[in-house]
């Protein structure tokens, strides 16, 4: 029977009722780098276990080692009363143990059943049966609420699509215990509450979940334990219905928090140093006109497929726009791009902080400075000395934490990569600053240094545009909301009206008390009320 391990009279483990799962005494090193530490937990049949805590305080590793994917260095893992070792993933998943990886681990160019029944085709015999996979994954596909078809091409998918196939795999096969890593980080609303309604049907299945989040909302929800780790090390376990959100949040980071938000304080109005008129962006936007001042930070707010990305990458003459007039510091931009706009003072950090914005496999110092070029490096020959100096300053400055200067940009956490494309940027010394999705699965403290950078910026009399899908992210940080819905702006919130009923409202029905369905010319700034 699974069960918990406990020492019996003679000093032997002996295993109690309901434990699908044992750490004991886990461990971890690279070298000389400690980065799990003595892990000793029960995973149950039919719960949901949740383990949260900072990036890099271990949980990605923990989970790695739980699943087979890494081989632990101190401690033992235990199935059914016996400790296993598990040479790799597959003997992990034959196990009964699947992980989802934050990463989508999907081959692009073969289609949805493909990818599922990878190197488990069904037959008969050497022949492969195509309907009968067919059918099976359009059933995976309907339970966990995905729109993509059997046939359709992972690589032509959206990322939350892909996200929702790869779940779909992990469910092909019957499992003892689930590991969901971040799993609704790149997913809308509904498809997180679908996802919501799986882990729950798991858990009243008998099957053991693992849940990993920065969501706290969700951990909340979802969780029957919750187990904090901090900097490769487990604070402990409680019961997830005797912590609020603050108290998770407090152990995650070890001190009490503050007001996470920073202070907000008037801001002078000011003629705008960005007024964009008429932005028509090809399967995006229709005509958008908004502007923004020094000292302020405009927030843009609205559901999944709104159009809020689209516009942006428009502006930046990332995707193909009409009849637009974008005037900077006063003077009209005329053909725009990336380059363009930096060299005129306005810079945009993705939200596809892996796809489109660092150099995963590159060392830090080219990432941060490949975008400054001409400004830190002048002439032909690259100054590997005044890189290094710059990257000193940014890992500093920003509170990078990495164990060498010399590392690729994947080897660092997300929080880490996130403050490392805002180095990038800020490389050019703008006065525009666009961050879209500023905090997408970044845990709770690198988040508070992310709102302090942006609270530095605009205090400096630089403007921040902010793309958000966290309702209260916009709320706590935005002088003036403006809510998009099927590619216009529906309303302009201000002041007291800026609150995540209003912003809701507006994304869903299009309607709002003052604005209602009308295009205004968004070319007055407004104050960062206290």
């Amino acid at each position: 029977m699974n069960a918990v391990l406990s020492p019996d009279v003679d000093g032997q483990p002996v295993m109690s009722p309901g434990v699908a799962l044992q750490a004991d005494g886990l461990g971890k090193t690279y070298g000389p780098i400690t980065v799990l530490s003595d892990i000793t937990l029960d995973i149950r049949a039919g719960e949901v276990h949740a383990i949260i805590g900072e990036n890099g305080a271990g949980k990605s590793t923990l989970m790695k080692l739980l699943s087979g994917h890494v081989a632990p260095t101190a401690g033992h893992i235990s199935m059914d009363g016996r400790p296993v070792q598990f040479r790799n993933a597959v003997e992990a998943e034959h196990a009964g143990i699947v992980l989802v990886h934050q990463e989508i681990l999907l081959a692009a160019d073969l289609t949805v059943a493909e990818n599922l029944f990878l190197g488990r085709e069904l037959g008969p015999g050497p022949m492969v049966n195509d309907k009968a996979m067919n059918r099976r994954t359009a059933e995976l596909l309907q339970r966990v609420g995905s729109s993509a078809r059997p046939r359709d091409r992972v690589g032509d998918l959206p990322l939350a699509q892909r996200q929702l196939v790869q779940i779909a795999r992990a469910l092909l096969d019957e499992r003892k215990v689930v590991i969901l890593d971040e799993p609704t980080a790149v997913l809308a609303n509904d498809e997180v509450t679908a996802l919501l309604d799986i882990v729950r049907s798991l858990r009243g299945q008998g099957v053991a979940v693992l849940y990993i989040s920065h969501r706290l909302d969700e951990v909340q929800a979802l969780a029957d334990r919750v187990t904090v780790l901090r900097d490769g090390c487990m604070i402990g376990t409680w019961p997830a219905a005797t912590l609020g959100q603050r108290d998770m949040a407090e152990l995650m980071v070890g001190r009490e928090l503050e007001m996470l938000y920073p202070h907000k304080r008037p801001v002078t109005t000011v003629s705008p140093i960005l007024a964009v008129s008429d932005l028509a962006v090809d399967h995006g936007t229709q005509k958008v006109s908004f502007s923004v001042s020094p000292g302020e930070v405009l927030g843009i707010g609205g559901m999944i497929g709104a159009g809020r990305t689209e516009l942006i990458e428009g502006l930046m003459g990332l995707r193909p726009s009409h009849a637009a007039k974008v005037m900077l510091h006063g003077k009209e931009i005329g053909q725009r791009s990336v380059r363009t706009l930096m060299d005129a003072g306005l810079v945009y950090l993705t939200e596809d902080r892996k796809g489109k914005g660092l150099l995963l496999e590159e060392r830090l110092g080219p990432n941060l400075t490949l975008q400054a070029l001409d400004t830190v490096n002048p002439g032909t020959v690259l100054d590997k000395r005044e890189e290094l100096a710059n990257l000193r300053k940014a890992v500093t400055g920003y509170d990078i934490r990495v164990r060498s200067l010399m590392l690729e940009a994947g080897k660092l956490s997300g929080g880490n990569q996130q403050k490392l494309l805002l180095a990038k940027v800020m490389m050019a010394d703008p006065s525009v600053v666009i961050i879209d999705e500023p905090t997408r699965g970044i845990d709770i403290g690198n988040k508070s240094q992310i709102y302090e950078f942006i609270d530095a910026m605009v205090r400096a009399g630089k403007a921040c545009i902010v793309i958000s899908s966290e309702m209260q992210e916009l709320v706590g940080l935005a002088d003036r909301v403006l809510v998009m819905r099927a590619g216009r702006i529906v309303a302009e919130l201000r002041g007291d009206e800026i609150n995540e009923e209003n912003v809701v409202y507006a994304a869903t029905t299009g309607g709002h008390g003052n604005v209602g369905e009308e295009q205004h010319d968004h070319s007055d700034s407004n104050h960062r009320d206290g």
